[in-house]
């Protein structure tokens, strides 16, 4: 399924949902365990009837739900193609399926408290080191270039953050190698 742009994306008007990173985030407040398990039941169930679900958390007193599809197509000006994980059409209308569960369950989201975080680390041959890093994040070597058309390391069962690599171009000089922690928080979250 063709990934969709940025603009694509906000001209679907989702009011639960901020685009952050490569998903769509969206955050409803619960009164309790039983109202985030019986929300996350009914999402299910819709997930189950299109065949593609989102990642979720339950945390006190909250549901966090991101949709990204895992096998979006992105194709480049001169013609290639590649799969990456980005949002599709899927996403934004299970997006608005899961704003409409949501709304059945009297639930409020609150966008403003969605983020995302990611780590970027420097250094000369990402090639060389991405397997190291795979294997210490994930355990897996199949996590490096997951939905990437580089050596970033994607945990596909979502517990560590993204580790994406920079690599210097050409002629610029070699930096030492640090980290970097990006955060992706919802435009209305950040202090003009």
């Amino acid at each position: 399924m063709d990934m969709l742009t940025s603009a694509q994306i906000a001209e679907a008007r989702l009011a639960d949902w901020r685009k952050l990173a490569q998903g769509i985030h969206a955050r409803y407040r619960v009164d309790g365990f039983a109202a985030a398990a019986r929300f996350v039941t009914a999402v299910g169930a819709a997930g189950d009837e299109v065949g593609h679900h989102p990642r979720v958390a339950i945390g006190d007193g909250f549901v966090d739900l991101e949709l990204v599809s895992q096998d979006a197509v992105y194709r480049g000006d001169d013609g290639t193609e590649l799969v990456i994980e980005w949002v599709t059409q899927q996403d934004v209308d299970l997006a608005r399926r899961v704003t409409e569960i949501a709304a059945e369950h009297g639930l409020t989201a609150d966008p403003a408290a969605v983020s995302e975080v990611e780590l970027g680390l420097d250094t000369t041959s990402s090639a060389t080191i991405a397997p190291v890093w795979a294997a210490l994040l994930t355990g897996r070597a199949e996590d490096q270039g997951r939905g990437t058309p580089g050596d970033e390391i994607r945990d596909a069962a979502g517990r560590m953050p993204n580790l994406w690599f920079d690599d210097p171009a050409d002629g610029e000089d070699v930096p030492r190698q640090r980290f970097h922690v990006e955060v992706y928080v919802a435009p209305e979250a950040v202090d003009g």
